[in-house]
């Protein structure tokens, strides 16, 4: 199990987290979602040991991560911008890990080699950016590590590399029971491989849920009635935002879904509809809650 117990964290007099807490179950696959500069990246890297945090402690099985070589080889970590020294190849940094991960699976690395389209004694420095990802992946996938953190690893991977690796990451946790943290801003990938959500903002968490529990906590109706409807019509309502587009409104509203539809229809609308929100649009009225919308921003 992976804590994140009252984290803060400080660069000069930025907070990029502040009293951040909360819990990464076991076997799951974790979307870390969050504005730009909220502190997604700044939080992987306290999570694997890179940098120590201001406030509070990171723990993998009870144990801080940070100085901690024990813990250290359960995790494997791939940021946003990979580094590789001058002379990497995949072979020699093969040949590194393999020494460092003692679970290291040499029969899943020569399988990876073979599926992903790089030279494995290329310099990877002289790769293109989805090319050095692919060449991290191989590592961290053949490491077998108890957990993997990744720092939006979908950047810069054509659509049929995304769908492989989304293939390759839910057969570890199967077999191995891998931990996954994916940090991103692609949504749509994220839904697809995904189980467990937290979002953040600013530094401290707006939400923390199991995927399908935050798309069933937020629903978004589709309304006409015959007369002009005034937004306070739905004060009953927890209404997170409403669209007119001629006499048709579109509401994003939070609730129990029979309540939301129950409630709507007793104001005699002339055609109604509860549509599925995908978790892009649970991100956008989860945010705009939070007073960062559109609107806001342009002011």
């Amino acid at each position: 199990m992976l804590e994140i117990k009252n984290i803060t964290k400080k660069f000069g007099d930025n907070t990029a987290l502040e009293n951040l807490s909360f819990t990464i179950p076991e076997g799951s696959v974790f979307g870390l979602i969050g504005s730009n500069g909220s502190g997604k990246s700044t939080l992987l890297r306290i999570i694997s040991g890179v940098i120590y945090p201001d406030g509070g402690t990171a723990e993998i099985d009870g144990q801080s991560t940070f100085d901690n070589p024990d813990v250290k080889e359960k995790c494997f970590f791939i940021s946003d911008f990979p580094y590789f020294y001058n002379n990497s190849t995949v072979e020699n940094m093969a040949a590194l890990y393999r020494d460092l991960y003692p679970d290291w699976d040499e029969t899943r690395y020569m399988k990876l080699c073979s599926i992903f389209p790089i030279g494995t004694k290329a310099k990877i420095i002289n790769m293109s950016k989805g090319m050095q990802r692919q060449a991290a992946l191989i590592i961290a996938l053949s490491a077998k590590p108890k957990y993997i953190l990744l720092d939006e690893i979908f950047d810069g991977l054509d659509p049929v590399v995304r769908q492989l690796i989304k293939k390759l990451i839910m057969e570890l946790v199967v077999e191995n029971k891998t931990t996954v943290i994916i940090a991103s801003h692609n949504l749509r990938e994220l839904e697809d491989v995904c189980d467990h959500i937290g979002l953040i903002h600013k530094g401290g968490v707006v939400m923390e849920k199991d995927l399908d529990e935050a798309k069933l906590g937020i629903h978004r109706v589709q309304a006409v009635f015959d007369a002009e409807a005034g937004e306070g019509l739905f004060n009953d309502l927890e209404v997170v935002s409403i669209k007119k587009q001629g006499k048709m409104m579109t509401l994003t509203i939070k609730g129990d879904a029979q309540a939301i539809e129950e409630a709507v229809r007793a104001k005699n609308p002339v055609y109604m509809e509860m549509l599925p929100l995908t978790l892009e649009e649970v991100f956008i009225s989860e945010m705009e809650a939070v007073g960062y919308d559109i609107d806001n921003i342009l002011e």
